[in-house]
């Protein structure tokens, strides 16, 4: 499956930091994942229209029932304000019932070094599941 690449909906200044979060999404199912997939291109508009994101891209794998989500925000309160609002919240609640695991990680970036890229992602959730 195609992957929806890295777009800006608010560019922030290039000396500004900002608020980093990568998910990584695994689902029991095929079936959740097909679910997932076809819940996720109302959720990345979501995110371009919420006030203080400055960046959002997905890459799904919907065969191997995984998916991983980037985005970036004015600051973590931005980020939550969007979780918390319609339709992500539902939605969030709703996969709660077919997914099998679920990772995190959050950091901070100078919004010249965005879009942050895939391996930086995983590297960064496989610390945080895996800490030394």
């Amino acid at each position: 499956m195609p992957d929806i690449p890295w777009s800006t909906p608010t560019p922030a200044a290039p000396d500004a930091e900002v608020y980093v979060m990568a998910s990584r999404f695994e689902t029991a199912t095929l079936a959740g994942a097909f679910r997932f997939f076809l819940k996720a291109p109302g959720i990345i508009g979501q995110i371009r229209k919420a006030p203080g994101a400055h960046g959002v891209a997905l890459r799904a794998r919907v065969l191997g029932r995984t998916f991983l989500t980037l985005s970036a925000w004015e600051d973590r309160d931005a980020l939550f304000r969007f979780a918390r609002s319609e339709p992500h919240r539902s939605s969030s609640r709703a996969a709660a019932a077919f997914m099998k695991e679920s990772a995190f990680t959050f950091w901070t970036v100078r919004a010249s070094e965005l879009p942050i890229g895939w391996a930086e992602a995983q590297r960064r959730l496989a610390e945080q599941q895996n800490p030394s």
